[in-house]
């Protein structure tokens, strides 16, 4: 490193403090507000994040009213983030937070970290920003710009990069001034996300060109290297809209369901919607097809299509008629979502969607 850490710092906080973009959960360092954008910024992005953010918080202002709140409710109020995992997290975090430390979120590392769903990372963004711990808390937009700042070109992904890369960072943070290693932890992040971007980082924009040694060497578009991944899985999806007057067949997903448990869906099958013919009260009451969409989570792709059924009773005890005003207020899988975006064209109400 040819420009001392503690000059590095300056620069990078300078450029934070007149160039950051105003996100509602930096206008405070309450960490109940921290703790809850951080989890939800996993895997989201940040536009995506903002408007559930405010309304989370409107509905849940503190963490004792989300550990008081229904888990359902909560799953309901989280619909459409995906990753519901992080969601019941969250809510089993929030009633350790209320029961054992009397809602006064704990300041310490070790004890942040034993909370269900957070890990070393988040524990870190909590001490660093609301804490002011000298805690580096490393997300994929920091690590690109490291990478970059460094000229290291293995593999991002694997350890020997990483410590390297997390010993870089912690070089910065000794020398970030009290009061500022919140700041210093989300400068590199915002860095990252705005400047240095992943195809076509605007370098001439950056406080760290003139000493960073992937812009000298001209190499910083091509990194971070990456190795590998495995092409993504495809998956033929046929869903139905079965229903009798304003309601329409459900389930609720059992609790130890890997994926989504609790939460409720339309009747659904891989596969051909031949394979509907043996699906209990449905039957041969498969009739026209509604429309198609596509959803992707994490490394699958469905291609789903949507079609109109008609039955008189459920054979199935997992399965309910429920209305859909009633359904409106459950949490619903993101595929049943979409799903029911062609309920007008089956003669559904277009209350449910």
């Amino acid at each position: 490193m040819r420009t001392p850490p503690a000059e590095l710092v300056r620069r990078l906080l300078d450029w934070y403090s007149s160039s950051h973009r105003d996100l509602p959960w930096r206008r405070t360092t309450d960490p109940y507000h921290v703790w809850v954008s951080e989890v939800m910024l996993q895997q989201t992005r940040v536009e995506a994040v903002v408007p559930y953010f405010e309304r989370f918080l409107r509905r849940y202002p503190t963490v004792e009213a989300l550990a008081a709140a229904p888990r359902q409710e909560v799953l309901a109020n989280w619909a459409g983030l995906g990753y519901y995992r992080r969601a019941r997290m969250l809510h089993d975090a929030a009633k350790r937070v209320a029961g054992e430390y009397g809602g006064r979120w704990p300041s310490d590392y070790r004890t942040i970290l034993s909370l269900p769903g957070i890990g070393e990372y988040t524990a870190a963004a909590i001490t660093s920003i609301a804490f002011d711990q000298p805690r580096v808390a490393l997300d994929g937009n920091a690590l690109r710009v490291l990478a970059r700042f460094a000229d290291d070109r293995r593999d991002i992904r694997g350890a020997a990069c990483k410590r390297a890369l997390k010993a870089l960072a912690e070089s910065l943070m000794a020398t970030a001034p009290p009061g500022q290693r919140g700041a210093l932890t989300q400068a590199l992040m915002e860095l990252g996300a705005t400047t240095c971007i992943p195809r076509a980082p605007h370098c001439a924009e950056c406080p760290w060109n003139a000493a960073c040694e992937g812009f000298a060497s001209g190499s910083a578009p091509e990194l971070p290297v990456k190795g590998r991944r495995r092409a993504p899985r495809k998956v033929e999806v046929s869903i139905v809209i079965a229903r009798r007057g304003d309601r329409v067949l459900v389930r609720q997903r059992p609790a130890d369901a890997s994926i989504m448990p609790g939460f409720w869906e339309l009747p659904a099958v891989e596969g051909p919607p031949g394979a509907l013919r043996d699906f209990g009260p449905l039957g041969r009451s498969v009739a026209r097809e509604l429309g198609a969409f596509s959803h992707a989570i994490t490394n699958t792709n469905y291609a789903c299509r949507v079609y109109e059924a008609r039955a008189e009773s459920s054979q199935r005890s997992a399965y309910l008629w429920v209305a859909l005003s009633d359904l409106r207020r459950l949490p619903l899988a993101t595929i049943s979502k979409k799903a029911l975006r062609f309920a007008t064209d089956a003669g559904i109400s277009s209350k449910a969607r």
